[in-house]
């Protein structure tokens, strides 16, 4: 009996994850709390760069109700470094709505939590709760295009991954984020080394992504250092005009924008980072 290249497949990939799969903390457990922690940490993120800050963070707010109950300065104290401090602050929203309601327990409803978008979604319906789903990000959607010979967008990629994904959602998942980024990677891949070069069209199909803006000299630098000052305390215009090393204007616009993202707050003393 001839297996479908999808079973024959999944069989290879599955066998060489179990061999070589990265050993990382959010692996060990299948808790949703943690689980979120670490695909919000990993939002445009590296891994090596995550890591530490996953296990101070946990260490500090090592249940949801914790972070639920948590001053967002001593949050934003442990995510600084990471960039981005919007995800903090959606993902302690998400935590005050869980702390109050439970976990939703599938992807659709997971997605309409703060700052939970269809990938982080799809991760922990699938990582936590054992969904069928696949975690379509940068690396799947690459590798899929690799195998079926041509890129992959919108309803086109979701009926790849929802045909070629293993009955074990969860190690498939893994197991596809391992293989894009250390063997299938943009360029140079190692076909070579690959488990299931067998059943692959090829490393020809890519389509790279947008490239980020630089980000020295940035809006999103500035809000960085802008939040990192506002860590220590409560401050003016006039100290944070200085401080941040930028023009006027820019400090008053990523203000104003740290403050449309709920944030920042300007009361009596100035600036300061919102509860």
């Amino acid at each position: 009996m001839t297996l479908p290249i999808e079973t024959e497949r999944n069989h290879a990939l599955l066998e060489w994850y179990a061999e070589r799969g990265r050993t990382l903390p959010w692996r060990l457990t299948t808790d949703p709390y943690p689980v979120l922690v670490s695909e919000v940490m990993l939002q445009q993120t590296q891994v090596d760069r995550v890591v530490p800050h996953y296990e101070r963070f946990l260490a500090a707010f090592p249940t949801v109700e914790r972070l639920a109950d948590a001053d967002f300065a001593d949050v934003a104290r442990l995510w600084s470094g990471l960039g981005y401090n919007t995800r903090a602050k959606r993902l302690q929203e998400t935590a005050r709505i869980v702390a109050v309601t439970g976990w939703p327990k599938t992807a659709d409803a997971l997605a309409a939590l703060p700052g939970v978008g269809p990938y982080t979604a799809a991760a922990v319906a699938s990582f936590a709760f054992g969904e069928r789903v696949a975690a379509v990000d940068t690396n799947l959607k690459r590798v899929l295009g690799r195998w079926h010979g041509e890129v992959l967008n919108g309803q086109a990629l979701a009926a790849a991954a929802a045909t070629d994904i293993a009955d074990d959602a969860a190690s498939w998942n893994q197991a596809m984020m391992d293989l894009g980024a250390t063997l299938c990677r943009p360029r140079n891949p190692s076909c070579d080394e690959c488990p299931v070069a067998a059943w692959c069209a090829g490393p020809d199909t890519y389509e790279p992504p947008r490239s980020q803006p630089r980000f020295e000299g940035s809006l999103r630098q500035l809000r960085g250092s802008l939040v990192r000052r506002l860590v220590a305390g409560a401050a003016s215009i006039d100290e944070l005009l200085p401080a941040a090393g930028f023009e006027d204007d820019l400090v008053e616009e990523a203000l104003a924008g740290l403050i449309d993202d709920g944030l920042v707050v300007e009361d009596e003393d100035g600036y300061r980072l919102a509860d």
